[in-house]
């Protein structure tokens, strides 16, 4: 079996797992150089986490066993599409390409639907149905100052 199968079999095999026991039905790993560094399952309701999505718990296993936030020369296979908050932290951690199974449409004939959201952060702020308050900018904007005149600062 091609590599690319076997990784995202194994992701198929963690999805049914969480399905069967403690969580919902996604399952990812996370390869660099051809093996697997990381898995992750969804573990929102066993850990009473809202971001513990199968994708997140990947990357900070990821992080943690390579010890950086930086995950270039990485790929992550996940068994559905990423939903909005996953894949801007793929884009976060700088994986290199993303492999899926599902797509998002699968995953909204079983109620987990994220529509809303991606037609939620195209709209303006103030037509959002979360409302948004911005306040004491002038306090806040010195941690921007200090941060930006730093000579040594590790950006990301």
């Amino acid at each position: 079996m091609e590599d690319k199968n076997k990784f995202m079999a194994r992701a198929i095999q963690l999805s049914i797992k969480s399905a069967t026991t403690i969580g919902g039905p996604f399952g990812s790993v996370i390869v660099k150089d051809n093996k697997i560094i990381s898995e992750g399952s969804n573990k929102v309701t066993y850990s009473n986490d809202p971001t513990a999505h199968a994708e997140i718990v990947a990357i900070r296993g990821a992080c943690e066993q390579l010890r950086t936030f930086n995950l270039s020369g990485c790929e992550i296979y996940t068994t559905c599409e990423p939903c909005p908050m996953c894949l801007s932290a793929i884009y976060w951690s700088r994986i290199d390409k993303i492999f899926y199974a599902n797509t998002r449409e699968d995953a909204k004939n079983i109620d987990f639907d994220d529509s809303f959201i991606y037609f939620e952060v195209s709209k303006k702020i103030e037509d959002r149905k979360i409302k948004m308050t911005q306040m004491l900018r002038n306090e806040a904007i010195k941690a921007f100052e200090i941060w930006d005149k730093k000579v040594d600062k590790i950006k990301y």
